[in-house]
């Protein structure tokens, strides 16, 4: 087939023309203040997905409250603007050939402390709010049944999706880490929360990108950042206790147990851990130790001796004392 560079070049204007028609959608408008009628500057100006609430652009409004987002492509959208001490603004709207661009014009924003003055509001929880980088879900926007974990609470948030080893996935990424009020909830095992933390305790549902530790000592940004969920516990909730027991027999008369304890109250931690077997395990792995939050423990006292050797070597599965 004989190709002329003519079709070529009307080959690439197609391609050119296709890739700008995907990108060419617009919004636009100004955020004011409705009391002091003046531009609400640094607002943030959100675009969630309709169908899953992933973030598609975000922006902040220039000195007068105006703002403009630019490369958005088609379909159905959610605007969520967002500023301290103010009612979030949320409206759904779409973009497609025939409405390449959405202008809000002026969305009168009034301070909270004075709506309130003024008027009941009634209506809906918002199930979503977004403060920066950080999304924020509000439980009481969901359905909670009696004896409901927070797995089960996740599993109903959009764009949230758990497998049956636990695994949590959000916005198409892995999450790393599950926190309770900022901390680890006594190891890095993320179904240690959301299997054993009653969903009728928690506040509010956090999910951001949390820096390296090194980037948080240093202050300097090393780009590597994991998807974290923070758990915020209800003030009246902070306290609880769960645990583990599982054992198991064998032929010839070969036996292994384990048991957990965990309690917790405020910033108060108790973790039992006891084990029992004459298989030849008895000492703690490096799993389970990084789940039990116990990786750093090397020497206790002359007589416990729980650990793992380098990573260059190994544990040898055994314990000592």
């Amino acid at each position: 087939m004989k190709i002329t560079i003519p079709a070529v070049l009307a080959f690439c204007l197609l391609c050119s023309i296709s890739l700008f028609a995907q990108g060419q959608y617009t919004v636009k408008g100004a955020v004011v203040d409705t009391s002091a009628k003046t531009g609400l500057a640094n607002t943030t100006i959100c675009v969630l997905n309709a169908k899953d609430s992933i973030i598609q652009k975000f922006a902040y409004a220039i000195e007068d409250g105006t703002f403009t987002l630019n490369g958005l492509p088609q379909g159905k959208f959610i605007l969520v603007v967002s500023y301290p001490e103010y009612p979030d603004y949320v409206e759904d709207f779409s973009l497609d050939a025939d409405h390449p661009a959405h202008d809000f014009g002026k969305l009168n924003m009034v301070p909270t402390a004075k709506l309130l003055t003024e008027v009941m509001i009634k209506g809906e929880v918002r199930a979503i709010k977004i403060n920066g980088d950080t999304t924020n879900f509000n439980p009481r926007a969901y359905v909670i049944k009696p004896n409901d974990r927070v797995e089960d609470l996740l599993k109903q948030m959009p764009g949230m999706q758990i497998d049956r080893d636990g695994k949590i996935t959000a916005q198409g990424v892995k999450v790393g880490k599950v926190l309770v009020d900022g901390e680890e909830f006594f190891g890095d095992d993320p179904t240690l929360v959301t299997k054993n933390i009653r969903a009728d305790m928690v506040d509010m549902v956090q999910l951001y990108d949390k820096k390296s530790d090194q980037a948080a000592f240093t202050g300097i940004d090393d780009g590597q950042k994991t998807k974290t969920i923070n758990i915020k516990l209800k003030e009246d909730k902070k306290a609880g206790a769960f645990g583990k027991l599982e054992g198991g027999i064998g032929t010839n008369g070969y036996y292994q147990g384990q048991a957990m304890f965990n309690k917790f109250k405020a910033k108060y931690k108790l973790s039992i851990y006891a084990g029992t077997a004459n298989n030849g395990k008895i000492g703690l792995g490096e799993d389970d130790e990084g789940k039990l939050g116990m990786a750093n423990i090397r020497q206790m006292d002359d007589e416990i001796y729980i650990s793992y050797d380098d990573e260059d070597e190994g544990w040898d599965g055994k314990y000592y004392g």
